[in-house]
Parts: structure tokens; C-alpha cells; sequence
């Protein structure tokens, strides 16, 4: 079936969708993005990331392109015209279509909206939750202000593909102090010895992630203990589990780091508990 874009103002054919040159997404990096899990035909968290969508854009100071309820009547529009019950969606909102000037463009600039949808591979999805990841580790050489979603994701890509070529699936970032940050686009956890979950601060350095907050009221009727504070690489490697957390994949469990083995190398009881429970407890929004 052909698939359906939203490009400011329109519904158009996926294969034929497009922005303008100018656009200041393209040529700047100047936007944000937000990517939500579709599950059983609802939409999970769509609030909670549209709440993050909000921050990213006061913080760039951009404005909305609509209003919320317009947004979110384009979102079901787009999963429906799509047919995407089990999937994702993806928007990016930019500053929009203005000379090339570094600076701001006039006020009046109108910002830029494309969102897409589309299904994932679930049989992919479980697999890797079945099986677990390999990740390697890279230093940290991204901009300061990782907390904004934004599309300037090169830094990512590169990390991303080296994973890739190292015959891993993911690459987590270590700042100079040899201290854990985050994946390439996941939040990283580990539990200790005790059964503690342990993920890094997100006031700064690593993005907020929704499925990381979620997590948060998801563990605390399995009676799981979280601490948020920075870890070591080695106490990493050294932690009985360690599994990273996005809207696209939920939970995935890392058996290796850097060809080293977590845990007994396999998926651990924490990690499943978390992603098994987790669609029960998350927010629930019908397309």
C-alpha cells in the first residue's frame, strides 16, 4: 500500500513528499523531532512526548506549527491514512523556509511540520529482545545541549555506524571521565548485584527519555528500586544487567559490551519483567 506524508499543510504521497531547499531544517539542522510507538492501534505516551516536543521548541524558540489538538488530529490522520496499527510516528517541526542567513528569519516566518508513519518489524523487535544486543562504547563528542531533541544527529549516525561495523547494534557515549551517558537513541541502564536499577541523571548530558520516564511508574509495582546517578564504564561491564530504553524498541537487554560479556550473556528477568508490564502502565491514546 502506498504510504501517506503530512508536509505543511498537506497530505501527500510518501514517494513524492518534500520540503524546500531553503528550509531551515535542511540546511541548519534548525528543527526538532519526536518518534512514538503505535501498539495495538493506540498511540503510547502521546502526551508525554508532546509535552517534550514543547520544551525542545521554547528552548530553540521556535513556534508550534499548529495548535496541539490540530497536531494531534494530523498524527491520527497520518496513522490511519497509513493503516499503521503496530508502528511508529515520526514529526519534525523547523524553523522553516528563509534566505540562508544563519540568524533567525523574520517572526513571521512560518515553521516547517512533516510527520510520517510507519509499521516496524515486530518478528526484528523480538528477536533482539529474545537474543539481547551487542554495544560498544565511543567518547562523547556531541554539542552541550543533548536534552533538546533536536535533528542535528551526525555525531549519532557516526557512532551508530561504527556499532555497525563492529557487528554491534548499539553505541553508548562515555564522557572523558570514563563516565556512562547515553546510547546513540536510547538511555542506558544497569542493575547492580542487588537488583537496583541504575540510569544517569537527566537534568544534563543525556536527553530525557519518554520510555525512561515511564519506566520510572512502570517499576514501582514490580517493586523494582531506581537510583539516578552517573556510573562507570566499568561498573557497566560489571552489572548483572544492563539494557538500554527507547519509544521504538521499549527494553532491549545488552548481553555485550566492547566483545565483553554482561552478566551470563543472556537477556536477565529484570529487563523482561520491565518490558512485559510496560504497556499495561503506560499512557494509552486511541487513533
Amino acid at each position: 500500500m502506498p504510504r501517506t506524508a503530512y508536509v505543511n499543510g498537506a497530505y501527500v504521497p510518501h514517494s513524492e513528499a518534500a520540503i524546500h531547499v531553503e528550509d531551515r531544517g535542511f540546511q541548519f539542522a534548525d528543527g526538532v523531532y519526536e518518534v512514538c510507538e503505535v501498539r495495538h492501534g493506540v498511540i503510547v505516551d502521546l502526551n508525554r512526548h508532546l509535552d517534550r516536543l514543547d520544551r525542545s521548541l521554547s528552548e530553540l524558540r521556535i513556534g508550534w506549527p499548529m495548535s496541539r489538538a490540530a497536531l494531534i488530529h494530523v498524527i491520527r490522520e497520518v496513522l490511519r491514512r497509513n493503516r499503521v496499527g503496530n508502528g511508529l510516528f515520526y514529526l519534525q517541526v523547523t524553523r522553516g523556509v528563509a534566505r540562508r542567513d544563519h540568524v533567525f528569519p523574520a517572526k513571521d516566518t512560518p515553521p516547517s511540520i512533516v510527520v510520517t508513519a510507519k509499521r516496524t518489524d515486530a518478528a526484528a523487535i523480538a528477536r533482539k529482545n529474545a537474543e539481547g544486543i551487542a554495544a560498544i562504547t565511543v567518547l562523547e563528542n556531541r554539542w552541550d545541549r543533548v536534552d533538546i531533541k533536536t535533528v542535528g544527529l551526525l555525531p549519532n549516525v557516526l557512532a551508530r555506524q561504527k556499532a555497525k561495523e563492529l557487528g554491534a547494534q548499539e553505541a553508548i557515549f562515555v564522557d572523558a571521565d570514563g563516565m556512562v551517558k547515553e546510547g546513540a537513541a536510547t538511555n542506558v541502564w544497569i542493575v547492580d548485584g542487588e537488583g537496583m536499577l541504575r540510569t544517569r541523571p537527566a537534568e544534563h548530558g543525556i536527553l530525557r527519555g519518554i520510555t525512561r520516564t515511564t519506566l520510572m511508574d512502570v517499576a514501582k509495582p514490580l517493586g523494582l528500586t531506581i537510583e539516578e546517578r552517573a556510573f562507570s564504564v566499568e561498573e557497566m561491564l560489571a552489572a548483572r544487567e544492563v539494557f538500554v530504553t527507547a519509544a521504538t524498541s521499549i527494553c532491549f537487554p545488552v548481553v555485550s559490551i566492547d566483545g565483553k560479556t554482561i552478566g551470563n550473556g543472556h537477556p536477565g528477568s529484570i529487563a523482561q519483567n520491565i518490558r512485559e508490564a510496560f504497556f499495561d502502565v503506560a499512557e494509552k491514546t486511541a487513533i
